[in-house]
C-alpha cells in the first residue's frame, strides 16, 4: 500500500513535464498506469495531447480514459514520455520489462526529446542487478539464447503467462528473465546480448533516462545524470 503511494506521488509530479499540445509516450506497468490515469483526468479537464502508447495494455487503458492517440506512422519525435522501472542506479542506468513491454518501450523512449521516469522509493539500487534481466527474443532461438545467456554467469528462466504456458509480447516473442546478480557495467553486457542474433532487445535502459522522479512517502526527488 506505502508503494502505491509513492507510485501515485511521483506519477503525480511527473504531470509538470507534460505541455498543452505534446505527443505523449505512455509507459507500461502499475507506476505508468498511476500516470496515464492521471493525464486522462487532464484531458477530461480541457488538456490536448496525443499519446503513442508503449503496450496493447496502456493502448487499451488509455482509450478507456479517452485519451487521443496516435502512432509512430504519424510522430516520429516524441516531446515527452512519462514511464515506470523495475530498478535504476546512480547514473539513472534502468532494468526495465517486468510488465513485458520493453521493446516498445525503449522505441519509444529512443524517439522522446525527454523520458521521465516515475519510481518509489523500493526501485533505487546502488548496482542494478536486484532485478532479473529480461531479454526479449524470437521463440526460434530460445534454447540456443538461453544457453549463451547462461554461459555468461546467469540463472535464466522463461517467462510463463497466466495459464503457464509461454509469456509472448505484443510483437510476439518470449521473453528469457536473467538474474545475473550485480551488473557492474550495464553497457558492455548490454553490448554483448544485443551482438545475440536472435536477441531482438534487451531490458538495460543506458543513457535514455532524463529525469527520475523517486518518491520517498509523499515527497519527490528529482534525479538527473551529473553534468546533465
Amino acid at each position: 500500500m506505502a508503494n502505491d503511494l509513492e507510485k501515485e506521488a511521483a506519477a503525480r509530479a511527473s504531470l509538470s513535464f507534460v505541455r498543452d499540445g505534446n505527443i505523449v509516450g505512455l509507459g507500461t506497468g502499475s507506476t505508468a498506469a498511476f500516470a496515464v490515469r492521471m493525464l486522462g483526468e487532464r484531458v477530461k479537464a480541457g488538456l490536448k495531447i496525443r499519446g503513442i502508447p508503449t503496450s496493447v495494455q496502456t493502448r487499451d487503458l488509455a482509450l478507456s480514459l479517452g485519451i487521443p492517440l496516435t502512432t509512430l506512422d504519424e510522430f516520429q519525435q516524441i516531446d515527452v514520455t512519462i514511464d515506470g522501472t523495475d530498478e535504476f542506479d546512480p547514473q539513472l542506468c534502468l532494468i526495465k520489462g517486468g510488465g513485458g513491454a520493453l521493446l516498445r518501450e525503449k522505441i519509444i523512449a529512443s524517439a522522446s526529446r525527454q523520458v521521465v521516469i516515475i519510481a518509489d522509493s523500493s526501485k533505487q539500487v546502488a548496482v542494478l542487478g536486484r532485478f532479473p534481466l529480461p531479454v526479449e527474443v524470437i521463440p526460434f532461438a530460445r534454447p540456443l539464447l538461453a544457453k549463451k545467456i547462461s554461459a555468461l554467469g546467469a540463472t535464466v528462466k522463461l517467462r510463463l503467462g497466466a495459464k503457464g504456458n509461454s509469456f509472448v509480447s505484443d510483437e510476439g516473442h518470449h521473453i528469457l528473465d536473467c538474474s545475473f546478480g550485480q551488473i557492474p557495467d550495464p553497457t558492455a553486457l548490454g553490448r554483448v546480448l544485443s551482438d545475440m542474433p536472435g536477441v531482438v532487445e534487451h531490458g538495460l535502459f543506458i543513457n535514455l533516462a532524463t529525469v527520475v522522479l523517486i518518491a520517498n512517502g509523499e515527497r519527490v526527488t528529482e534525479l538527473r545524470r551529473a553534468g546533465d
